[in-house]
């Protein structure tokens, strides 16, 4: 699916295909966030031998922003969850940016639409 947005000189989209671009959209983010949930259930899984339900906790709070809920014991786990804290920051910014994109754009477009004569 091609992510393309319209020009000025082009009519804003009916609600009913704005709403079709927004579906799009946070199917992409949630396709991200699926993605990111298993880089880490697999990690930690595999560093810490944590259960699949304590690595996806732990995943999903730094995914969420909420931090980590367990004590890290090996040096492998410790450098891994300070990179997925890293990476789980950016992926929460990026999604935000995905799921607001086709907002802020409808609003611009609506402020700058060259209607014809």
């Amino acid at each position: 699916m091609a992510l393309t947005y319209e020009s000025k000189k082009h009519r804003p989209l009916t609600a009913r295909q704005f709403a079709r671009r927004m579906l799009g959209h946070l199917l992409a983010a949630l396709g991200l966030v699926t993605f990111s949930l298993l880089i880490g259930i697999t990690g930690y899984r595999s560093l810490e031998h944590l259960s699949t339900l304590d690595a996806f906790l732990e995943s999903a709070m730094l995914l969420g922003g909420m931090g980590s809920v367990h004590e890290m014991r090996t040096p492998e786990g410790k450098f891994f969850a300070g990179c997925y804290a890293l990476y789980a920051g950016l992926v929460f910014i990026v999604g935000a940016g995905v799921i607001l994109a086709p907002m802020v754009h409808r609003v611009l477009h609506r402020l700058h639409w060259e209607e014809e004569d």
